[in-house]
């Protein structure tokens, strides 16, 4: 059946500065504008504009922001019918972003977190027909965990971005399939501050497979991703290009995952395609605007001799 999201939505409220201003300090910024995005609208996206069929779950607010989402979900074919309506505010994330592409993001979660373990009661024959389940934590943890035992249940494949990074239960890391930290994700994963290396990326990827995690898939942004499962220690180059906004990147990551797991890519080439995928959303400014469609992955990986 394709590609079920059960995830965020958050409207992109972003400030552009020259750089961050330091505490007590007032800049002068350079842009504002407002971007439909959120962990788990970005990835729907990313994973439809590639090919997949995506059914999105999740819970948006009545008003305006929440209009702007079922409108850009009409536009980019993505099945809502399992999105529900909260009186509470849509999620919004506030963004500022700096002139050499890095960003901070303070996220106020909203209606995300009216989505409940009941919600869940209408996705269970969604969760078993879908080729992949795909899930963040801008959400209640425990609408996670309840999903991620429905996957269990039904044998469906489930993709876990543990972002925001957060301690995560022994239990609820045995039922992961695909577990894609970035490289702070992974340290707070296994109770570090940071990760010198990618010896010491490895050790904490290592630790997560004994737990239980069937795979874990760490994104390296420019230096591509590192694969660990119980077999195999596998680094997947990425690519150096002219960074805009860092905002989606992981996110483009993550849906190019879901849909070669949708496809039955072998899982190398996925990741090869979700690494240019990653690199070319970081070309341009906002989170949904930014993800680009499998043509324009197609004619960046021609143009970089990447397979």
């Amino acid at each position: 059946m394709g590609v079920l999201v059960i995830g965020s939505f958050m409207m992109d409220c972003v400030t552009q500065a020259p750089r961050a201003p330091q505490a007590g300090e007032t800049l002068i910024g350079t842009a504002y504008r407002t971007i439909p995005g959120g962990k788990g609208a970005n990835q729907a996206v990313a994973a439809r504009r590639l090919g997949s069929d995506v059914i999105m779950a999740g819970c948006l607010g009545e008003d305006a922001f929440g209009q702007t989402f079922v409108e850009t979900f009409k536009q980019e074919g993505i099945d809502i019918k399992h999105v529900r309506f909260s009186q509470t505010h849509t999620g919004i994330g506030s963004i500022l972003l700096e002139d050499n592409g890095e960003n901070r993001i303070v996220v106020i979660p909203g209606a995300n977190m009216a989505y409940t373990v009941a919600d869940l009661q209408s996705l269970d024959e969604a969760i078993k027909q879908a080729n992949v389940v795909m899930m963040q934590l801008e959400m209640r943890l425990d609408v996670v965990d309840t999903a991620s035992q429905l996957c269990e249940q039904h044998s469906t494949p489930l993709i876990l971005n543990p972002a925001p990074a957060q301690a995560l239960s022994h239990k609820l890391l045995a039922r992961v399939d695909y577990l894609t930290p970035n490289e702070s994700e992974l340290a707070r994963l296994v109770g570090r501050s940071h990760l010198e290396n990618l010896e010491e990326k490895c050790i904490a990827a290592q630790t997560l497979i004994a737990l239980g995690v069937r795979r874990v898939i760490v994104t390296l942004g420019a230096e591509g991703c590192l694969l660990v499962d119980a077999q195999q220690t596998l680094h997947v180059p990425g690519h150096s290009v002219t960074v805009v906004d860092t905002v989606a990147a992981g996110d483009a990551f993550n849906g190019a995952l879901a849909y070669g797991i949708d496809r039955g890519m072998p899982l190398e080439k996925t990741l090869a395609l979700a690494n240019a995928v990653g690199a070319l959303t970081v070309q341009k400014h906002g989170a949904i605007p930014s993800l680009p469609t499998l043509d324009a992955v197609y004619s960046f990986c021609k143009s970089k001799s990447c397979t």
